[in-house]
């Protein structure tokens, strides 16, 4: 994975990007789009949850009349693949500051059946013509500077569970959270990284969708190993993100019977919280 130093020696820019090119869709018909899922945004075999929910929300602010997702609901029904897929949409309810869709992407099985993979439900508006007031008791996470934290590049050989994606981020992980990927798991269930998008793109609401499930899972530091599957997916994005690196701070309470819930802060660089998610995740024991 290039360098944050060198992401940003060829930032690309929003519209213009890998993320871009790889989530634009192509429309077949009025609410149904075509597009290629690619392998670049891969976790072991499976396409990365939050890839495909900017998937869809993008389908989604093109199928409504705002342009920003203020609430989404995810359910993921099959482990989607690289390849051909088509996202149906449907405008539930459109009003003057939030309009409601829903939407579901398909692909194809080996007999040729169409398989449903994600369904959403979300809530759109403007970002930009929210009051600037904030009222809040949630404080920035505290942890070392960009070049003090450890992504993939750095250690001798690929990190348990990386793939293809890895190359497609910016990811610094605080080393305070990092125990997992030297046999010595902190036990405490929290995952926190510096974030962004390896071309040096900046965020906005679309790849917010992104980076609340793009940190390594926090299974890992407790001790578990291997996939850990989406089962239903949250994301409430507040505002639209400043230019610059973001922060991603993940934590788990409660792991039980085989699923434990992860909660995802996502702060700018201006230190305002800009996207809040919750998602219940399968885990593998034994």
């Amino acid at each position: 994975m290039p360098e944050a130093a060198s992401a940003q020696a060829t930032r690309a820019a929003i519209g213009d990007s890998e993320f871009d090119r790889d989530t634009a869709l192509a429309l077949r018909a009025p609410g149904v789009y075509d597009i290629d899922l690619s392998a670049g945004w891969t976790i072991i075999n499976a396409v990365n949850g939050g890839y495909l929910l900017a998937v869809l929300g993008r389908a989604l602010a093109d199928a409504l009349p705002h342009a920003d997702p203020f609430t989404i609901s995810a359910h993921y029904l099959t482990a989607s693949q690289p390849g051909p897929a088509v996202v149906r949409t449907d405008v539930v309810r459109t009003g003057r500051t939030l309009s409601t869709g829903q939407a579901s992407l398909f692909q194809y099985d080996e007999q040729g059946r169409e398989v449903e993979r994600i369904r959403v439900l979300a809530s759109y508006g403007d970002l930009d013509a929210l009051p600037d007031d904030v009222r809040t008791t949630a404080v920035p996470p505290e942890f070392p500077p960009m070049d003090q934290c450890f992504g993939p590049q750095d250690g001798p050989a690929p990190v348990s569970g990386s793939s293809a994606i890895a190359d497609r981020l910016m990811i610094k992980i605080d080393p305070a959270t990092l125990g997992w990927a030297v046999g010595a798991p902190s036990g405490k269930g929290e995952m926190r990284a510096w974030f962004g998008l390896a071309d040096g793109r900046d965020a906005d609401p679309l790849s917010l969708l992104l980076a609340v499930d793009a940190l390594p899972p926090t299974a890992f530091e407790l001790g578990l190993k291997g996939w850990v599957p989406t089962v239903e997916l949250t994301v409430h994005v507040r505002s639209r993100p400043a230019p610059g690196p973001l922060r991603v701070s993940i934590t788990t309470r409660n792991l039980a019977g085989g699923f434990l819930e992860e909660d995802a802060e996502v702060w700018d660089s201006n230190d305002r919280l800009v996207a809040q998610s919750r998602q219940l995740a399968r885990v593998r024991l034994g």
